[in-house]
């Protein structure tokens, strides 16, 4: 089932899409649209607005969105296998209790997200403002981490190990047990770091001007 700029705003569509269909959204006004519990696999999403829509508890197995986006969409609880994000806002979206296994966030504006909580093995991000996001206990274990800006987001328990950083910046990021083990930080802003988060980078690998950075911080002149 296609709609195409449609206005199926503040409507209940869940009992309304056939469960044995693909479903396509074009350029549809999709505020606080309620799709609780939907069967939306494989379902797609194209410059829709998408302010407050209500995704709970929905199948959204190998969906993907594409440009478009609102603040506060709400995923808790939903499926979320091998689903693609690309070019959507965010912001202040929630994530909590859902199943994310093999998600991708490109180019992805996520100000203020929840991914604190979610459950499945993880998922990839590039490109993407993260900015204010929780990302309490998300692993990203071996990630090629591309353009990211994670500024006083909350980092605290994630998972970095073997992580690369590559024009990231974690300025100000809560680095409560996050863990970096053998992670390659040398692409990323770290800006001043206090020594509580210092002790958070143990065992991770930095270039020379951040350690002289960090040592000129702290009164220290590397000759």
């Amino acid at each position: 089932m296609e709609f195409d700029g449609e206005d199926l705003s503040h409507k209940a569509l869940t009992d309304r899409l056939p469960q044995d269909e693909t479903h396509v959204f074009r350029n549809c006004d999709l505020t606080e649209t309620d799709f609780w519990g939907a069967s939306l696999a494989g379902a797609r999403f194209e410059s829709c607005v998408l302010e407050q829509t209500d995704f709970r508890k929905a199948d959204l197995d190998g969906a993907a969105f594409s440009g478009g986006g609102g603040m506060r969409i709400r995923f808790s609880d939903a499926d979320l296998i091998d689903v693609s994000f690309t070019n959507v806002d965010l912001s202040s979206a929630q994530f909590g209790g859902a199943l994310v296994t093999d998600v991708s966030f490109t180019g992805c504006r996520m100000i203020g997200a929840s991914l604190t909580g979610s459950r499945g093995t993880g998922f990839r991000v590039a490109s993407s403002n993260l900015t204010l996001a929780n990302l309490g206990g998300c692993s990203l274990r071996g990630e090629h981490i591309e353009g990211v800006r994670f500024d006083d987001a909350d980092l605290s328990g994630c998972d970095f190990t073997e992580a690369t950083f590559s024009d990231c910046r974690l300025i100000g990021a809560r680095l409560l047990l996050t863990k970096f083990a053998k992670a390659d930080l040398r692409g990323a802003d770290l800006g001043q770091p206090d020594d509580d988060r210092l002790r958070a980078f143990a065992g991770a690998v930095i270039n020379q001007t951040q350690a002289n950075a960090i040592l000129a911080a702290r009164g220290i002149t590397v000759l």
